[in-house]
């Protein structure tokens, strides 16, 4: 506590912030629990989320205590360690929900864990030691084979379990770190557009017009920044791409196909996988602006 003290002496809108949001939520979670017939499970949440922000604060201040010298020590054998963990999923891992075959939790004794979870903050820190090793920012494609590769060991893995959500998560955190390291914003669209042409190869005509633009795109920006080799290795991956778009669909559990549906129409399934984004819309739209007041919301009792 000692710690947030200080924290808050130096940049008061930070834990300001910080702690408004965290307030903020657990009165959320407890409007949502205050139901016509009450529930023990949902009523009890925001009494189980204040114990876990509690903690949390405990935890702040034992972490910022760290020397940063000693985190950059345990970057490498914590992704070491995090990938372990993953590739033990696969073999004495549960499942969890209503995702049938999926092996993503361990469980010891009465405690069960999500490997993923703790995969991601290790793979945070060795993308930031890594890329902090450098002295200028990545500037060609080349440079971020490192990297990716970094990333895509546990992305794999999880893909393995298979965990479609939480994969999706190691893309984001691969991105986002190249990003903030200083990459060029033209080179990451080129590094993120054999994904670009797994989605649009689903339309030929709008995969067509892609790849003309993307072949137009990587010669206007590779001249002087990439080599042939790259150029070609970018547009082959884009083939290659629009070539398995459909066996990988194909592969995919029915659960899977419906969320990424969904996403784009949840229209299309509204009494299952699209029930909760359909009821979020009826929730922000019925309560407008300002809502329709704390403990009053219509739409939690479904």
């Amino acid at each position: 506590m000692g710690s947030l003290l200080n924290r808050w002496a130096r940049e008061p809108g930070f834990v300001f912030t910080l702690l408004g949001l965290s307030v903020f939520g657990i009165g959320v979670i407890y409007s949502a629990g205050v139901l016509t017939i009450p529930s023990p499970v949902v009523s009890g949440a925001w009494q189980r989320q204040l114990v876990w922000f509690g903690l949390a604060l405990v935890a702040f201040t034992v972490a910022s205590r760290i020397p940063l010298r000693w985190i950059e020590w345990a970057a490498v054998p914590g992704y070491i360690f995090a990938v372990i963990l993953l590739a033990a999923t696969l073999v004495v891992g549960t499942g969890a929900g209503t995702a049938a075959g999926v092996k993503s939790w361990i469980a010891i004794g009465g405690f069960r864990f999500q490997p993923a979870e703790v995969a991601k903050i290790a793979t945070i820190l060795a993308l930031a030691r890594l890329l902090a090793a450098r002295s200028e920012p990545p500037a060609y494609l080349r440079e971020l084979i490192a990297p990716a590769a970094l990333v895509a060991l546990p992305l794999g893995l999880v893909m393995l379990q298979p965990d479609l959500g939480t994969a999706q998560a190691f893309v984001g955190i691969l991105f986002a770190a190249l990003f903030w390291a200083g990459t060029p914003l033209p080179l990451l669209i080129l590094l993120v557009s054999p994904a670009a042409g797994l989605i649009l190869s689903f339309d030929t005509r709008l995969w067509s017009i892609y790849f003309v633009l993307l072949v137009l795109g990587t010669y206007l920006y590779g001249r002087g920044r990439l080599y042939l080799p790259e150029m070609l290795a970018i547009l082959f991956l884009n083939l290659a791409a629009g070539t398995i778009a459909q066996p990988l669909w194909n592969s995919l559990a029915s659960y899977q196909q419906n969320r990424l549906l969904v996403f784009l129409d949840a229209s299309i399934d509204p009494t299952g996988a699209g029930w909760n984004v359909i009821q979020s819309k009826v929730a922000i739209g019925s309560g407008g602006l300002l809502g329709k007041g704390f403990t009053m919301g219509t739409q939690k009792r479904l």
